[in-house]
């Protein structure tokens, strides 16, 4: 296996994520333009839904970025970083969507959230056999 190899595919999902995480700030720049509130919500549902869409990619995506880097640097197969970006990526997203759309439950927040965590999980699950001798 190229050496470097694992170390590519993280970078691929670092990029991914930061990009949504640039984008759902831009949303919520562009609310607050709209709406002309400089600090907060102003408990405007458009603010409320976009600063959170943000906060809860920016509570989920680090860690898991971190997991993320932590499998390249043991070097563990590409395939997998790709298999749990993948899983992460594609729940931050729909999550992001699904809240974006409305402050209640979603089909599309639902399975975000469940994607989210089947990717922590199996990144947890990488990362013990990982430390194993």
């Amino acid at each position: 296996m190229d050496a470097f190899a694992a170390g590519h595919a993280a970078a691929l999902w670092a990029g991914l994520h930061l990009l949504l995480i640039l984008t759902l700030s831009v949303q919520v720049v562009q609310q607050r333009r709209k709406y002309k509130v400089l600090l907060g919500d102003d408990g405007i549902p458009e603010m409320v839904q976009a600063v959170r869409a943000l906060g809860n990619a920016t509570e989920y995506v680090p860690p898991a970025l971190a997991g993320l880097a932590i499998l390249a640097v043991v070097q563990t197969s590409p395939m997998v970083i790709h298999m749990a970006g993948f899983a992460l990526f594609t729940g931050r997203a729909l999550h992001a969507v699904g809240l974006s759309r409305s402050g209640g439950a979603s089909f599309p927040r639902t399975i975000g959230m469940i994607l989210t965590w089947v990717a922590y999980l199996f990144m947890i699950v990488a990362l013990l056999f990982s430390a194993l001798p």
